[in-house]
């Protein structure tokens, strides 16, 4: 039994202080010091920094390893470009794409406070990685392929993957999950199975979703920039599906869709009527020149994601807040703070299926501490303090146990 103790905890109620935890993997009672000491007396007493607030451990709900070789190798600034870019790169860099870089990168993401994340896995690459990393993570194994004479064997590729990651023991901090690429790289039958497969295991459902303008013109038309692509490397010219179709095929299980930079109004509203909810990755979209998502406007929960090193300069979730912050400039910036800091532990956690992202009783102790310079003057601004100066957390805890 530990006792932790801050000047501030974020809880559901909000932001509270003088107050703190007793927790051993999971959270036992939040009190005060003198009466949790009282309750507990073998209980650690572990006293935070002063100006120190304690969250939710973060969640990334959507990123990419097998890329995070990438620097300077791949073209920004507009989809397609990067597109072909990814493709004529994309041997060099998963291969130069060792272990030992991508738990790198795993521990950069928790030095930013990220207890737990969604891994998109198109290979399976970066399983073993996912296994040592202290984190909890969802191992969303990516279903492609939209020509229908291979789709047995890439579901089959597929299949194998899905049994490696459901065959972790329940004592794993590791859960499987399906990924479906997109709309125009899966073909509506695979895509089926998959729905198929992630309802009856009752595994979490991700799927990309009209990220740039160009998969918009395709498949509506199988016009546009998409159509030389699919011409040059698929000898393709027509879009193996349509917006509502692929849409439809989520009715009845909910799915975390990525990006939607492009999706209208009406098709966001069917989505809410549906329970779905939406990964918003501020960066990677301006990188690639797609434009940003209309959050002022959505009716359906989102979250904050970094998506991969393909298309980022880093998984620090304190430089996606930021981006956020920025570019949704129309949006008054303390209540957009914390509407953030929500998206990444309570909307995070009920989109996953994780039993953490509340400092809640009985919820699991996955924790991250930041400590400010100097004493905050306002409750009202300690999630935009939390964003504008942070960099790294200055503790993390994992099932009640310190992981940093």
């Amino acid at each position: 039994m530990n006792i932790i103790h801050a000047d501030y905890i974020y809880t559901p109620q909000g932001f509270v202080a003088n107050r703190a935890v007793a927790f051993t993997d999971t959270i036992i009672a939040i009190d005060s010091v003198e009466v949790l000491q009282e309750q507990y007396p073998e209980a650690l007493l572990i006293q935070s920094p002063p100006h120190t607030i304690l969250y939710p451990g973060f969640i990334n709900t959507h990123v990419h390893l097998e890329f995070s070789a990438n620097k300077t190798s791949l073209r920004y600034g507009d989809f397609m470009p990067w597109l072909d870019s990814v493709i004529e790169k994309r041997e060099d860099l998963v291969g130069a794409c060792d272990n030992e870089m991508m738990g790198k990168e795993c521990h950069n993401m928790l030095r930013s406070g990220i207890t737990s994340f969604g891994a998109v896995s198109s290979f399976g690459n970066e399983f073993e990685v996912c296994e040592q990393s202290p984190q909890r993570v969802v191992f969303y194994n990516e279903l492609i392929g939209s020509n229908a004479l291979y789709a047995d064997i890439l579901y089959a590729d597929f299949m194998e993957r899905v049994k490696m990651s459901m065959s972790c023991p329940k004592s794993s901090r590791i859960s499987p999950a399906i990924a479906i690429h997109s709309p125009y790289a899966v073909h509506p039958i695979l895509l089926q199975k998959a729905v198929n497969l992630a309802k009856k295991h009752q595994m979490p459902l991700s799927a990309h979703f009209l990220e740039s303008k160009a998969e918009r013109t395709w498949l509506e038309s199988s016009q546009g920039e998409f159509k030389a692509f699919f011409e040059k490397y698929f000898k393709s010219s027509i879009a193996v599906t349509n917006i509502e179709e692929f849409m439809y095929a989520f009715d009845t299980y909910p799915t975390h869709f990525v990006h939607a930079v492009h999706a209208q109004e009406s098709e966001l509203d069917y989505l809410a009527s549906k329970g779905h909810s939406i990964a918003h990755c501020p960066r990677s979209n301006r990188y690639l020149g797609c434009g940003k998502l209309a959050i002022e406007n959505l009716k359906l929960p989102y979250t904050i994601a970094t998506d991969g090193l393909s298309s980022n300069d880093s998984l620090n979730m304190f430089d996606e807040l930021r981006a956020t912050l920025m570019m949704h400039d129309s949006l008054p910036i303390e209540a957009l703070a914390l509407t953030l800091i929500d998206a990444i532990t309570a909307k995070a956690s009920d989109i996953l299926g994780l039993d953490c992202g509340r400092i809640a009783v009985g919820k699991l102790a996955d924790f991250a501490l930041v400590t400010l310079d100097e004493a905050p003057q306002r409750t009202e601004a300690l999630a935009l303090w939390t964003i504008l100066h942070t960099q790294e957390v200055s503790a993390v805890y994992i099932a009640g146990e310190s992981s940093l």
